[in-house]
């Protein structure tokens, strides 16, 4: 296992978690982290053992993007960030790397700005009832793109374009991120985030993983593509699978009354 200077990477059972450890700096993504989030990302996503990934904070915010702090004093600024921008190779979050194992975003405090990555990218995103949700970007100097783009494929696009175009004057709260979609339910009390987390990625680990892998492959493709051409790839995926020894335990593990001893993938 790969020690970590930004991040605590552990393992409950079938569950991975990938949490953000910068408390004192309210998890703003330095270049550290930034770089610590591929490797993490990946380790996860190797570890046969793993099959569901929960990605959350310690201390009192989920993460609160780039950290101006380091952008503003360590001379380099966003130049630091200029050729992975370019090259779109950006590789901090689940979608950047492909990562098909399924996501679960546990989000508590404050998710500002770059943080809104996380959401976007998430399978499945939770939060706790004093998470808010606000977009500075604008109101310092930079532009609200990757992450609100995103976010405009889940959620109506005036939601996003009032918290882009808004910037940091405004916070969104979790029970509005509810009605909204871009949250699919809210804890109270918010110290039973994690414990939610934990059991709501338990009842995913049920399942037969090579599926639940397939599954999150063709519903994520279908929104790069057309309606036609996003059925032919779900069923590319859905056929990818027979013959596997899954589709066999399923069935068999119904009928005789117990839990499927599903294929390690």
């Amino acid at each position: 296992m790969v020690n970590y200077e930004t991040l605590d990477v552990q393992r409950r059972g079938h569950v991975g978690w990938l949490i953000f450890n910068r408390p004192d700096r309210r998890n703003a993504m330095n270049h550290v982290m930034r770089d610590e989030l591929r490797t993490a990302w990946t380790e996860l996503n190797d570890d046969p053992d793993v099959r569901v990934i929960v990605n959350a904070a310690h201390g009192r915010d989920f993460q609160t993007g780039a950290d101006v702090v380091e952008l503003a004093t360590d001379g380099l600024g966003m130049e630091r960030y200029r050729q992975s921008m370019e090259e779109f190779d950006l590789g901090f979050t689940s979608w950047h790397l492909g990562i098909d194992k399924p996501v679960i975003a546990a989000v508590n405090g404050i998710c500002a700005g770059g943080g809104l990555h996380f959401v976007a990218d998430a399978d499945i995103v939770i939060a706790a009832g004093d998470a808010c949700f606000t977009d500075p970007h604008v109101s310092v100097g930079q532009v609200s793109a990757v992450e609100t783009i995103g976010l405009i494929r889940k959620m109506p696009a005036e939601a996003v374009l009032r918290m882009a175009l808004v910037g940091r004057h405004e916070r969104m709260s979790a029970a509005r991120a509810y009605e909204l979609g871009m949250v699919s339910e809210v804890i109270d009390p918010p110290e039973q985030l994690h414990e939610a987390a934990q059991a709501l990625a338990e009842k995913i680990a049920l399942n037969s993983p090579a599926a639940t892998r397939a599954t999150k492959r063709a519903l994520w493709g279908a929104l790069e593509k057309g309606l036609t051409e996003a059925c032919k790839s779900g069923a590319a995926e859905l056929v990818s699978l027979w013959g596997h020894p899954d589709q066999s335990e399923g069935p068999a593990a119904f009928a005789e009354k117990r839990e499927p001893r599903w294929k390690v993938s």
